[in-house]
């Protein structure tokens, strides 16, 4: 009986391991095999994830870096650019190590590789799903020729506040957008289910920061997260879920803690939701620094933090090695088990497999590749494209814009004549000088039709050490070489203002005033570019505001006196020509904001898919005593989610439902008919939202549940559909379990969060 139990708990354990597998028996017996010659040091080897220190994402750096290949102490290497010296630290791994493992190669391609596409705000402003899985395709395929095998993206944390900088990398406030981008980019990276990995031009992904770093206390970078499991699960976790439904490789831990425990030890999160309740597969690397950051969050050493990294189910360390350092004593201490450690080994080794570096360890080193699929002429024109869609027209009083490609164009301010900036902030592998100016850009869309005059007009902060910090990375606007002073600077503006026929105020953010470390408590333009576009403004000639932004800003004052705002992101390597596309109508703007911008920061947090109060303030009233409302402004946004302008108008009908009641298994179709009123053909972005009127729990005014992107003609209609079934209508209970409830639901379809047409069908 003794010797039935033994052989039964044995099987047991056997089991539990099987269960880990992947059901891909070939990589299951080739990992099993190359793990049964491993020791506990080199299993450990496998989980660390040095800098390579030639691109700096941080401020901790590694060494002896070719020493611990060698001796088995590295899985992988990130920001290492070049194919050449990427086959040349490959080699050493596979010829110099005892057991010729592959390295992983990462790099942080955000938005592009070296052909660079709108800051992640922009594409999400795009509403465009095919453009932003081609932008994602290009920048694998890039980057992959250039040896990366592995992305740092996408980013898809959730953010209502635009004091936090890394809003610029994400795609806005809403979950709906932020699941269907971050999908696309998936798909893009990858491929597609079987087919992902299958060619060198495919990489692998790294959803992030998982979980809810854009929700920190205050807009802070790296701060504090606090709220319920029901919000999060409702407001910022499908993100993270719908890029783990599309088959995402990796996953990164973010910076917050979450409940109380960093998300880099919290089991909860990367075991108990990512795992067992999303069904991910594959591995969960750290931040930069992440482990080692734990000790000043105080929740241990060196050798406890990392233990409960590994615990939490973290499997790869980046930069602190924290696990190469503690955890063979944590293994002998049992403060972790060799089968936790045995885990995360064959998650990394899993990945590679997939990548199929042990059948070809050089199979992204072909460097004829990278002479000619990086930054072609191709590439470059989609990109070109792509920023096009981007931009947001938020004003045209008397249709100020288009303009006509003639007289004098005076193009001021002190992002007119700037390469660097064009591309926005995580752009680490671009070439800063090959974007073209908004100068240059302007030019080359008009052409000899028109004279084009510049002057600089300002800095871009009247501090020097703030501007400092705003241009960093070589991102600069050479204040240190502007020996002129303010008074002279705006002379010069003004003169070359006189003397044209329409101005192009080239004012806003710099890239780096957005991004990691970025935070910011003022969202308006910089002081002394607002005083120069005041001077603009008295000249008397009409003024077109060129927003460069990162994150939603608060625009109050330019709103009611500037005849035009065009908003344009940082929109890549083909920034400045994509503007003068759309100032001179050729092609007409049809961005729309994925993210809510306040009338001034004290609005802050401000977000279209809010809840109603007991006591809401009556449409279109600004104050009522007793009611939710400020006594100095307004509850409304200066401007909505989904709102943008075209050059044309565009007409909806009302919605008509193919019917008002549903059940269970059933599913409704809601259509309306666009009408292109103008005179310019343009793209729309038709936008479905539903109200669940009535629920166990109090449930958003309005949340996106669809959208589509569509060309109209001048003069011409379309009808729009969406399928409503009941999978839209669900969401999380108080027991976070994901249902839906009958009852009344309003459909609204509309161009913009706020101006809806409405219909209300039943759920039965």
């Amino acid at each position: 009986m003794k010797k039935l139990l033994t052989l039964l708990l044995v099987c047991l354990v056997f089991a539990a391991c099987d269960d880990k597998k992947s059901g891909n028996a070939e990589m299951d017996k080739f990992i099993d095999d190359l793990m049964g010659q491993m020791t506990l040091e080199e299993k450990i080897g496998q989980l660390n994830l040095p800098s390579s220190g030639d691109i700096t994402t941080g401020e901790a750096k590694s060494s002896n870096i070719a020493e611990k290949i060698k001796a088995g102490q590295v899985g992988g290497l990130f920001n290492i650019k070049g194919v050449e010296k990427i086959k040349e630290v490959q080699r050493i791994a596979v010829e110099e190590s005892r057991l010729k493992i592959p390295l992983i190669f990462g790099m942080d391609v955000i938005h592009g590789y070296e052909t660079v596409f709108p800051i992640p705000l922009g594409m999400a402003a795009t509403f465009d799903r095919a453009a932003i899985e081609q932008s994602a395709r290009i920048a694998a395929t890039e980057a992959s020729a250039d040896g990366i095998c592995w992305t740092f993206s996408p980013m898809v944390d959730i953010s209502r506040d635009p004091r936090w900088g890394r809003v610029s990398e994400g795609s806005g406030e809403d979950p709906y957008l932020g699941g269907e981008i971050a999908k696309a980019m998936v798909y893009g990276y990858q491929g597609r289910g079987d087919d992902a990995y299958k060619s060198n031009n495919q990489i692998m992904a790294c959803v992030k920061h998982y979980a809810l770093y854009g929700a920190a206390e205050a807009g802070r970078d790296y701060g504090t997260t606090d709220m319920s499991r029901m919000r999060m699960f409702n407001e910022y976790m499908y993100p993270y879920q719908a890029a783990v439904d599309a088959g995402v490789g990796s996953v990164m831990a973010s910076f917050n803690e979450v409940d109380g425990v960093p998300a880099t030890a919290n089991k909860w999160l990367m075991t108990d939701v990512l795992r067992d309740q999303w069904g991910f597969d594959g591995f969960v690397v750290t931040d930069y620094t992440g482990i080692m950051e734990m000790i000043d969050h105080g929740i241990g050493d060196m050798q406890e933090v990392s233990a409960r990294a590994l615990d939490a189910g973290v499997d790869m360390d980046m930069v602190s090695e924290g696990f190469l350092s503690t955890l063979k004593q944590s293994v002998e201490e049992g403060k972790v088990t060799e089968e936790q450690l045995n885990l995360a080994c064959r998650r990394i080794l899993e990945a590679k497999y997939k990548l199929g570096l042990f059948d070809d360890p050089y199979k992204y080193c072909d460097a004829e590749r990278a002479k000619k699929e990086i930054y072609t002429d191709e590439h470059r024109t989609i990109a070109r494209q792509t920023a096009a869609k981007s931009f947001v027209l938020l004003k045209n009083d008397n249709n100020t814009l288009p303009l006509d490609k003639k007289g004098t164009v005076a193009v001021i301010g002190p992002l007119a004549n700037s390469s660097s900036n064009m591309p926005g902030t995580w752009s680490v592998a671009v070439n800063l000088v090959a974007p073209k100016t908004l100068v240059e850009g302007i030019k080359d869309v008009v052409g000899d039709k028109a004279r084009v005059t510049y002057a600089k007009g300002s800095h871009l902060i009247s501090d020097a050490a703030y501007e400092e910090r705003a241009t960093m990375f070589g991102r600069t606007l050479n204040r240190e070489q502007e020996k002129r002073t303010d008074a002279q600077m705006l002379a010069e503006a003004l003169s070359v203002a006189r003397n044209a026929d329409v101005i192009v105020a080239a004012l806003g953010e710099s890239s780096e005033m957005s991004g990691e470390s970025s935070s910011r408590t003022d969202l308006g333009i910089p002081d002394v570019q607002k005083t120069l576009l005041k001077e603009l403004l008295k000249t008397g000639k009409p003024v077109v505001l060129v927003l460069f932004a990162g994150r939603p800003m608060t625009l109050t004052w330019e709103d009611e006196n500037v005849p035009a705002i065009l908003n344009v992101w940082f929109g890549g390597t083909e920034a400045a020509p994509a503007i003068g596309d759309v100032l001179f109508g050729d092609v007409s703007p049809s961005g729309k904001l994925p993210a809510t911008f306040p009338q001034n920061v004290g609005q802050v947090p401000l977000f279209y898919n809010h809840k109603n109060t007991g006591r809401p303030l009556a449409q279109g009233q600004w104050f009522q005593k007793f009611r939710s409302n400020y006594l100095d402004v307004s509850n409304e946004p200066l401007y909505p989610f989904g709102y943008g302008l075209s050059y044309t108008q565009f007409d909806y009908s009302d919605v008509r439902l193919s019917a008002t009641e549903i059940d269970g298994n059933g599913e409704l179709t809601a259509t309306v008919t666009v009408t292109n009123k103008g005179k310019y053909d343009s793209d729309e972005v038709v936008q479905l939202y539903i109200r669940d009127l009535v629920g166990s729990v109090t449930r958003p005014v309005r949340e996106l549940k669809d959208f589509e992107r569509v060309t109209i003609k001048a003069g011409e209609s379309k009808d729009v559909s969406f399928t409503i079934t009941p999978e839209k209508l669900k969401f999380y209970n108080a027991d976070i379990q994901f249902v839906n409830e009958p009852g009344d639901f309003d459909v609204m379809i509309g161009g913009n969060s706020r101006d809806v047409k409405t219909a209300r069908f039943k759920l039965k």
